[in-house]
């Protein structure tokens, strides 16, 4: 898949598949541009000298959105939104804060992304892939987190009528919707768990970027199940 020439925001990039995501792109020649929040992962990012980076933008504000997007240099190609955040908490013991920390964290972080990455696509369109999850499109099996289960479906929901919205300006919005990701976080937290059904951040990463490529010309309103062998 070539990036050639092609500029690519990535929301998220500093994190674990966001790694995957740029190192990726930036073998395939794409400029990248990868807002942040935690100075510690921007401080081990191995490819902080290759990218834009985009210190303390919270993806949630729509001025500090407008800036990330209005300073990309080059005409933008791909917006990936990696960025999110994710609760274990039953609905009885989560209040209004802890819904709409999570609808904040998925959904709004895509819906200003993609609204501001419309606005600085060029009159050739562009492309847009979002970040559901499994749990998402199988709501039955999200007890216990029913927020965050809430604000990925509406992600996936998001992805799906946007893409139906401006698809005859040649944009075209997809998103991949991943199992439990094979991170060194993840297998900490479940140890028993079998990791080696799990899908890697590469292999998410492949999947990502041909939703976002030039080779990528007709599918568009996807949601693809990115499981492993979960």
């Amino acid at each position: 898949m070539d990036f050639r020439d092609k500029t690519v925001v990535v929301t998220g990039g500093t994190g674990a598949l966001g790694r995957a995501v740029v190192g990726a792109l930036l073998d395939a020649g794409a400029r990248c541009h990868v807002p942040y929040v935690l100075q510690a992962e921007a401080d081990s990012f191995p490819f902080k000298d290759r990218v834009q980076l985009i210190p303390d933008c919270d993806l949630t504000d729509e001025a500090a959105v407008a800036r990330l997007y209005d300073g990309v240099r080059g005409r933008l190609f791909a917006s990936i939104h990696i960025a999110g955040g994710f609760a274990m908490s039953p609905l009885a013991e989560t209040g209004k804060a802890g819904l709409m920390a999570m609808l904040d964290a998925n959904l709004v972080s895509c819906h200003l992304c993609s609204r501001a990455a419309l606005h600085a696509f060029g009159p050739d369109g562009g492309r847009i892939v979002n970040v559901a999850a499994r749990k998402g499109l199988e709501p039955q099996t999200g007890a216990g987190m029913t927020a965050y289960v809430v604000s990925k479906a509406a992600v996936a929901a998001l992805t799906q009528a946007l893409a139906a919205e401006v698809v005859q300006k040649n944009v075209l919005v997809n998103a991949v919707a991943p199992s439990i990701i094979d991170t060194p976080a993840n297998r900490a937290a479940m140890p028993d768990a079998p990791h080696d059904t799990w899908p890697t951040p590469a292999q998410i990463a492949e999947a990502i970027l041909f939703l976002a490529s030039p080779r990528n010309r007709v599918t568009s309103g996807a949601v693809m199940p990115v499981y492993g062998r979960a």
